[in-house]
C-alpha cells in the first residue's frame, strides 16, 4: 500500500518509505516559491522524525529565498496565532496530527493563519509537480534562521478571550493528556495560568508517544483512570499538534469524539446564537443542538479548511469537526484544542454546572466507523462504482464530499480520506442496530 498521500491537508506519509528528506525539501520549495519568498514560521510536534524533517524544510525554504523563523516544538495552532503577529507570509506545521508515530506531514499555512484551500492547494501542487522553484544565489540565501516562542503569544491570546477570573475562582481541578507531545509546551501552563490545580500526564516532549495520538476512547483509558483517582472536574485529552480535544468527566465518562464538537456547541449557543458550521461527516447531535436554539448549521466537505472559510463567510460562532477539532472564533478561525478547553472552562466556572450535567442533557446517537484500505490507484473508482449503482437505483444522495445517504432515522457517508489511502464509511442512526444496519449496507455496496 503507497502511504503518501497528498491532498488539501498537505502530504503526509511513513517516514522512511514514502516521506523522504527529498519531498519535505521540494514541498519547501514549492512552498517558498509560491509565496515569493517572503517570511515563514515552521514549527513540528516530537515526532522521531521530526528533526530530520525540520532540517530539510529548513533547507529548502533558504533555497527558495525565504525568511525562516523557527517556533521549535509548538502546537499548530500557536504557529497560526503567530502567522499574523509575526506579520508573516505563511506557515509550514511538520505533524502528522493524529497518525501514529512512523508518519510525518507538512501542513501549509497562509498569511491569514488558516490552511490553503483546495485552489490554493492545488497552484502549491502544481508547482511542485512542475519542479520550477526559486533558487536563490548564494548572496540571497538567508544566514540565519531566526527563534521565536509562539507559546507565550498563545497564552496571552487564550487569557483575553475568556473570563480568566471566573476560572481561577472556581479552582478546577483537570486532568491533561498531552501524548508526550507539543501541548506539553501549552497546556499546563494554560491551565496553571486559569488557576486550576492540574494533574499532568505525559508531558515529556523526549519521550514517545504513549499511546496513538487521537483522542478517542480506546486511547483515554489512562486519562480516565487519573481523573477518578485524582477527583478532577474533568480530563483533557490531546493529539499530537494540538488540534483535537477529548473529554472525560468528573464521573470518568470518556465521552466520545463526536460529542466533544457537540459539548462546545451547547456552551456556545447559550451564550450567542448564530451559525454553526461543521463537515458532512460530523454527527447529526449537532442539528439537534443547534435546533433549540433556532440556529442554522453550515455543512461542508471534510477537512479544517473547508470549514474554517465557511465560517468565516457565514459570521458563524462556531465551528468543527467530529474528530474533536473545535473553531472558536474569538481566539482564531482555525481548529485549536487549548481554545476549546478555554470555553468549556470558563462555561463550568460561570454556571456551576459539571461536564457530565453537560452531556447528560445532549441527544446521542449511535455512531459507527470503517475504513477500507484501497490502492491510491483504485480509490476513486470503487466510490464511482457506488456512484453508479445508486444512480441506476434511483437513491438520492448528497455529493458534498464523496457520497452520503440520508434516510428518517440515519445516514450513511462513503468518502475518500484527506489523510491516508482509504475509503471511509461512516454510518450513524437513533440505535446501535440500525447504525449496523446501515454499515453493513454500505460495506456490502464497496464489496468490504
Amino acid at each position: 500500500m503507497n502511504s503518501l498521500k497528498i491532498g488539501i491537508s498537505g502530504v503526509r506519509g511513513v517516514v522512511g518509505e514514502t516521506f523522504t528528506p527529498e519531498l519535505s525539501v521540494a514541498f519547501a520549495q514549492a512552498f517558498g516559491t509560491y509565496l515569493d519568498a517572503g517570511r515563514i514560521l515552521i514549527c513540528r510536534d516530537t515526532r522521531t522524525s521530526g528533526p530530520m524533517v525540520h532540517a530539510a524544510v529548513v533547507a529548502g525554504l533558504l533555497a527558495a529565498g525565504c525568511e525562516v523563523v523557527d517556533l521549535g516544538v509548538c502546537p499548530t495552532p500557536s504557529l497560526q496565532l503567530a502567522v499574523g503577529w509575526l506579520e508573516a507570509d505563511g506557515g509550514v506545521s511538520i505533524t502528522a496530527g493524529h497518525n501514529p508515530e512512523p508518519w510525518n506531514a507538512l501542513k501549509f499555512v497562509r498569511a491569514d493563519g488558516l490552511y490553503l484551500n483546495a485552489a490554493q492547494a492545488d497552484e502549491l501542487l502544481d508547482i511542485y509537480h512542475q519542479g520550477e522553484f526559486d533558487k536563490a544565489g548564494w548572496e540571497r540565501i538567508r544566514a540565519d534562521v531566526v527563534k521565536r516562542d509562539a507559546v507565550e503569544h498563545h497564552l496571552e491570546v487564550l487569557t483575553k478571550a475568556f473570563d480568566a477570573e471566573a476560572v481561577r475562582a472556581r479552582r478546577l481541578t483537570v486532568a491533561v493528556d498531552c501524548c508526550n507531545s507539543s501541548c506539553s509546551m501549552l497546556s499546563p501552563r494554560w491551565l496553571r495560568a486559569l488557576g486550576c490545580e492540574v494533574l499532568v500526564l505525559n508531558d515529556d516532549p523526549t519521550a514517545p508517544f504513549p499511546h496513538a495520538p487521537e483522542p478517542t476512547r480506546r486511547t483515554m483509558a489512562q486519562l480516565r483512570a487519573v481523573v477518578t483517582a485524582g477527583r478532577a472536574d474533568l480530563g483533557l485529552a490531546h493529539d499530537a499538534d494540538g488540534e483535537r480535544l477529548g473529554l472525560v468527566t468528573e464521573k470518568g465518562e470518556v465521552l466520545s469524539e463526536e460529542l466533544t464538537l457537540a459539548v462546545a456547541a451547547e456552551i456556545q449557543l447559550r451564550r450567542q446564537v448564530g451559525p454553526v458550521v461543521t463537515n458532512v461527516s460530523t454527527s447529526m447531535m449537532v442539528e439537534r443542538v443547534a435546533e433549540r436554539y433556532g440556529a442554522r448549521v453550515i455543512r461542508t466537505p471534510v477537512g479544517q479548511a473547508f470549514v474554517s472559510e465557511a465560517m468565516v463567510e457565514a459570521g458563524a460562532v462556531l465551528g468543527g469537526e467530529g474528530s474533536g477539532g473545535v473553531v472558536v472564533p474569538r481566539v482564531q478561525w482555525t481548529h485549536d484544542a487549548a481554545a476549546a478547553a478555554g470555553l468549556i472552562l470558563e462555561h463550568l466556572a460561570t454556571t456551576g454546572e459539571t461536564l457530565s450535567e453537560l452531556a447528560a442533557g445532549l441527544p446521542r446517537f449511535s455512531m459507527l466507523k470503517h475504513n477500507v484500505e484501497v490502492e491510491p490507484d483504485r480509490i476513486h473508482s470503487l466510490l464511482q462504482r457506488l456512484h453508479d449503482e445508486l444512480e441506476g437505483e434511483g437513491v438520492v444522495y448528497d455529493q458534498t464530499d464523496g457520497l452520503k445517504i440520508n434516510w428518517p432515522d440515519g445516514w450513511v457517508h462513503a468518502r475518500v480520506s484527506n489523510t491516508e489511502s482509504m475509503l471511509r464509511l461512516i454510518a450513524e442512526a437513533e440505535t446501535e442496530a440500525r447504525a449496523a444496519e446501515l454499515l453493513d449496507w454500505a460495506r456490502d455496496r464497496v464489496g468490504r
